[in-house]
């Protein structure tokens, strides 16, 4: 099945900044656009709104005046639903409402041709339940673009219950040919990014919350450590919290109330406050006229240890002792069946976040996973109010030995980035199982729909499927809520990965 010819005429029901940005899409790759919206007036709005921005394209050089010209020729308001009869491709872009988008399509299966592919570009409703509505379901699918359309590549190709394969192939190759990214996905709530997405901002809340860190040190970890492009906080504040919690609690309730998908209070309260990010001055952050940026917790200058222990196998953070030699700092290596940690001068220990806490190993600082620990400019310690003062002073002093800036947290186990990375691991891992989608479409999906820096299955071998299974496993003994419960799929792969599991 081929992608749809240029000659076909595709419309787009919805007018607002998706349903513009789509129209432009398919605009911008050849194929004459039809604009239809219920409100008087707006398709011409519109399409007065779209042909501007193909005059600033012009501008910019990133489209020729002709090309510009030829597209606003193709480019059509209509007064009615029935001026779509001919079209090969329709996509709704409406209110997020399932009877409003049920009724629409039910209108329009009675005016387009049979072979019309109908699509939705839902972002939290429910593929299946959509086209329920449809005498014929097998044509509809759902078309996921990302906002904004015209420039972020990803779509999520949506199979409904009733999708046949030929109209999901067809909605693929066609999306692909308007030079997009299509990624495939079963109907499920959230779909493949606003699924495997939740702990990001889950995790982050949930360490202010505890009051472990405050929202600036954690999204500077999340940056400057994790190689996130934004952090939790700045990020929502970005997306709207209201939106944010929208789509938070759309999937929690979709999946009936599971707790690893449960929404935040603090971010409850900011919302019922009217702190709703950028759009309204107030959010985490203040964005008022001259409110100033609160700056992430940094430890004060400490001198570096004269030399450290590496015992045992120090997994993804192996590439420390190299930039402790490096730096002047000597470096004793012992081999320890079941030691993974720098023993420094005064007797206590650096150890990467395993899910465990300080207060439960007095002289144990942790250190949070880096995504590259030599490119990373800050790295989070935790320890607890009974470690010892030299103990602390001795972990900052070694980091700060190799350039990093040091932001102590509380004694949160996993920390920052390690929890995050390992639930959407985890969540990852369970998508596939459960046939969401393919290993290579997740990672694809959020690296281009959510900028991550690595997809979850790059994580999951960066820093071993073992690994991230067992820090899952004491942070599960520490909250048995069942949120941090790691998945009967990441539970097999770990135990695959490692033979030597479960061998007594």
């Amino acid at each position: 099945m081929t992608a749809l010819d240029l000659s076909s005429p595709v419309a787009v029901v919805g007018t607002g900044t998706m349903g513009q940005g789509i129209a432009q899409v398919a605009l911008v790759a050849g194929h004459p656009v039809r604009l239809y919206d219920a409100v008087p007036g707006r398709a011409r709005d519109a399409a007065d709104a779209i042909g501007a921005r193909l005059d600033r394209l012009v501008e910019k050089d990133r489209l020729t005046a002709a090309d510009r010209d030829a597209a606003r020729a193709r480019l059509t308001p209509a007064g009615s639903l029935a001026e779509l009869a001919d079209c090969a491709l329709v996509v709704e872009a409406v209110l997020e409402r399932l009877d409003v988008k049920q009724e629409l399509f039910r209108e329009l299966e009675d005016i387009v041709s049979e072979d019309c592919l109908l699509a939705t570009n839902t972002s939290s409703l429910s593929v299946t339940a959509i086209g329920g509505a449809l005498r014929h379901p097998g044509r509809f699918v759902g078309l996921h673009f990302f906002n904004p359309a015209p420039l972020l590549p990803l779509v999520e190709v949506v199979s409904g219950f009733a999708t046949d394969v030929t109209s999901a192939t067809r909605a693929y190759e066609t999306a692909r040919a308007w030079g997009k990214t299509p990624v495939a996905c079963a109907d499920t709530p959230g779909f493949i990014v606003n699924r495997i997405a939740r702990p990001f901002y889950a995790e982050a809340f949930a360490v202010y919350e505890s009051q472990g860190a405050d929202p600036a040190t954690i999204d500077a970890v999340l940056r400057e450590c994790g190689g996130f492009r934004m952090g939790a906080f700045e990020l929502t504040d970005l997306i709207g919290q209201d939106v944010n919690e929208s789509v938070t609690h759309s999937v929690w309730q979709s999946f009936f109330q599971d707790v690893r998908f449960a929404p935040s209070l603090a971010q409850r309260r900011l919302v019922e406050s009217g702190r709703l990010g950028r759009k309204s001055g107030q959010g985490w952050y203040d964005y008022r006229d001259g409110a100033e940026r609160p700056e992430p917790h940094t430890a004060e200058k400490r001198p570096a240890p004269a030399y450290v222990v590496a015992e045992g196998d120090l997994g993804p953070a192996g590439e420390l002792l190299a930039m402790a030699r490096e730096a002047g700092v000597q470096v004793r290596e012992e081999d320890e069946d079941n030691g993974t940690r720098l023993v420094l001068p005064s007797g206590g220990e650096l150890v990467l976040a395993d899910g465990q806490t300080s207060v439960e190993f007095r002289d144990v600082v942790y250190f949070d996973l880096a995504l590259d620990y030599r490119r990373a400019t800050r790295i989070a310690l935790s320890a607890c109010q009974d470690t010892s003062p030299q103990v602390l002073a001795e972990a900052i002093g070694f980091f700060q030995a190799l350039g990093k800036d040091v932001s102590v947290i509380g004694d949160v186990p996993g920390m920052i980035v390690a929890r995050t990375v390992a639930r959407i691991v985890d969540l990852a891992h369970d998508a596939v199982a459960k046939g969401v989608a393919t290993e290579e479409d997740i990672d694809t999906a959020m690296r281009l729909g959510v900028n991550y820096p690595l997809g979850p299955f790059e994580w999951s071998r960066r820093v071993g499927a073992t690994r991230v299974h067992d820090l899952l496993e004491e942070l599960n003994l520490r909250d048995p809520s069942g949120r941090y419960a790691p998945s009967l799929a990441l539970y097999r792969h770990a135990h695959a990965a490692d033979p030597r599991e479960g061998t007594p």
